[in-house]
């Protein structure tokens, strides 16, 4: 005989597997502390990657002002201004990462927990018709 409360579940599960419970899963096997600072450090690297990529297309675009001017640049002051740039975009990319990669692991553990209180329940019906059946 067929329990559509079983069935409703086991339907539920697949279709949370299927979908974020893939992301979930996986985000459920680090710690938030690790899992952040893996994000984090992604984003570091990502950051640097494109803002070096940035100032190589500007100076590619400017590379004829540069050549012609080169010899009176204040370069120590340019390489303040840079860096003091580059350590601002980082501060706010790495804030950012913290608080919404936090927000998505919080997000995916309350998920996880629905997930494995209704997995507790199927295993509840399976151990009911055990010993009934």
């Amino acid at each position: 005989m067929l329990n559509n409360k079983k069935i409703r579940i086991m339907t539920k599960l697949a279709l949370y597997e299927q979908n974020e419970g893939k992301e979930d899963i996986k985000l459920g096997k680090y710690y938030k502390t690790d899992y952040v600072r893996l994000q984090v450090l992604k984003t570091v690297v990502c950051v640097t990657i494109g803002y070096l990529l940035i100032l190589f297309m500007i100076g590619m675009y400017k590379a004829e002002y540069i050549i012609s001017k080169l010899v009176t640049f204040n370069f120590v002051r340019i390489g303040q201004y840079l860096l003091g740039f580059y350590i601002i975009i980082m501060a706010v990319f790495i804030t950012g990462s913290i608080i919404g990669y936090s927000l998505k692991y919080d997000n995916s553990r309350k998920s996880l927990s629905k997930y494995y209180k209704s997995l507790k329940k199927l295993s509840n019906f399976y151990q009911e018709e055990k010993v009934n059946g």
